[in-house]
């Protein structure tokens, strides 16, 4: 993550209670990026009182007691009724600092996750969004109302992963990178935190364009604008980034490029 992304992010997810959401189409890293704030939590909080942190998975992608934190981890289990809901709320009754619900995928899951972050747990998951604001709007839609969406989210976290331009070959393709140009992948991110205007925004009912807007007045940088940027380096090429951005520039301005 670029260095003021991850201060912000670290900062919402350093609080004692709230929703933060990472969206994102699958194969973009969420689950990683979920996985590496897990851990980092944990550490943090051996240092200074131990965090019970819960997770509720479909599936559990890896170990995390293998990494050598202590983190319970569950799985979704349809057959023994075993739901994200059903789990989320039998891991409550264990009393948690912080809890991982791997998907909001209906309106039971996504209220059981906001009444949760509303009672002094801090609760991490992930929606399918093409952008942060729209992770909003995608909770509203869920059946959740506005006001306890506005009192609840800290912040969300929209992701994509780009290939990068092979140095040895300066992307000309060569047998290292078997004639592609790349090597490697690194994240593109967007992270809209929630300040009293947003959330006054939010609560208002406002359009998932109304709070994009207003979230890149106060200093948000889109995934188009870190893919840019990323560019300029000589990290990827404009072609990757717009690989993995079309169809999120194509949702929000009707099939032109921004």
């Amino acid at each position: 993550m670029p260095s003021s992304v991850r201060t912000a992010y670290e900062l919402a997810t350093s609080r004692a209670n709230g929703i933060v959401l990472l969206t994102g189409p699958t194969g973009s890293g969420k689950t990683t990026t979920l996985y590496a704030t897990l851990r980092w939590l944990a550490a943090r909080g051996l240092a200074g009182g131990e965090l019970n942190v819960m997770t509720i998975e479909d599936p559990i992608e890896y170990e995390l007691s293998t990494t050598g934190v202590a983190i319970s981890q569950a799985q979704v289990n349809t057959k023994k009724g075993v739901t994200f809901a059903t789990g989320l709320r039998h891991i409550l009754r264990q009393d948690p600092d912080v809890v991982m619900v791997g998907e909001i995928r209906d309106s039971e899951t996504a209220r059981t996750a906001i009444q949760a972050s509303l009672t002094g747990h801090l609760v991490f998951s992930t929606l399918h969004t093409n952008d942060a604001a729209s992770a909003v709007t995608r909770l509203v839609d869920l059946g959740v109302e506005p006001y306890l969406v506005g009192s609840s989210l800290t912040a969300v976290l929209a992701q994509r992963l780009v290939r990068l331009i092979h140095a040895e070959c300066s992307g000309n393709g060569c047998a290292g990178c078997l004639e592609s140009g790349f090597r490697g992948r690194t994240g593109l991110f967007e992270l809209l935190t929630l300040d009293d205007h947003m959330r006054a925004l939010v609560t208002s009912g406002a359009l998932a364009s109304d709070l994009r807007r207003a979230a890149k007045q106060r200093g948000m940088r889109s995934l188009h604008n870190e893919g840019e940027r990323l560019v300029d380096e000589h990290i990827t090429s404009r072609l990757e980034v717009e690989r993995v951005t079309t169809d999120f520039e194509t949702n929000l301005v009707g099939g032109s490029q921004l």
